[in-house]
């Protein structure tokens, strides 16, 4: 099964590997697809970004064990130093300090940057934050709306706004492809409503269809922090070549 769309071309073949706009993704359960220690948690893979959890002595324990992966070619990634500090803003603007580990892969020497799953690219607030702006606005409510809502910048949340619109046939497209993938017997939402709508309607069955494919390993994780782990921190990015969704099992 095949589906292309605005900056999407998504092929599924029959031997389970997913190839989105030339990088191979994967769907299957966590023990085979992302090479993580038995039982434990595994990190989503794709891009430049590989999505780790929000532990990060757990992460550093993964990574010295040689348990993370490169997103290009498997090989084994290892310390790089760190991305720069940056804060992020929670709900009623609760700030955390993340600074980002940086590896580099054994095999072809490329370096990644370990992104926590509840960020995203080039974004200061949490996606749970940005996610409830988008539903908030796939309902009808205009930025400034939603801003005084949500205690942000009427300016930061237009910025939010803008790029889900712009995106949204994409995301609607690309997140029922995973739908497809990791459920059986999907029911794909209609997307009558409006397409940014319709696209916040796919990305939640999306979430809910994984949930119910790989229950606890997911089970901690929003629907939102989920569809960061996806996209690998670009849920909010253009699509295009340089953006994917990642069907592997994202935790």
């Amino acid at each position: 099964m095949a589906g292309t769309g605005p900056g999407w071309v998504v092929s599924l073949v029959c031997d389970d590997n997913v190839t989105m706009c030339g990088v191979r993704l994967e769907v299957g359960p966590p023990g085979r697809l992302l090479q993580g220690s038995p039982g434990g948690p595994p990190e989503a893979r794709g891009g430049a970004v590989v999505t780790v959890g929000k532990d990060v002595s757990q992460v550093e324990r993964r990574l010295a064990a040689g348990l993370l992966v490169c997103p290009r070619c498997g090989g084994r990634l290892g310390p790089w130093g760190h991305a720069r500090t940056r804060r992020l803003r929670g709900w009623v603007g609760l700030l955390s300090r993340q600074r980002p580990r940086r590896t580099r892969c054994a095999g072809c020497g490329g370096t990644h940057v370990l992104l926590p799953v509840n960020a995203l690219v080039r974004r200061a607030d949490e996606v749970v934050v940005i996610g409830a702006g988008v539903v908030l606005a796939a309902a009808g409510w205009g930025h400034r709306r939603i801003a005084a809502r949500l205690g942000r910048a009427a300016d930061t949340v237009r910025g939010w706004v803008r790029r889900a619109r712009g995106s949204a046939e994409a995301l609607r497209l690309g997140f029922t492809e995973l739908l497809v993938a990791v459920d059986p017997d999907p029911v794909v939402p209609d997307p009558g409503a409006g397409a940014l709508a319709g696209a916040v309607a796919v990305l939640a069955a999306a979430a809910l269809a994984t949930v119910r494919r790989w229950g606890a390993a997911v089970s901690g994780l929003s629907v939102w922090e989920l569809a960061a782990a996806v996209t690998s921190g670009g849920l909010l990015t253009p699509p295009g070549p340089a953006v994917s969704i990642n069907t592997s099992c994202p935790w």
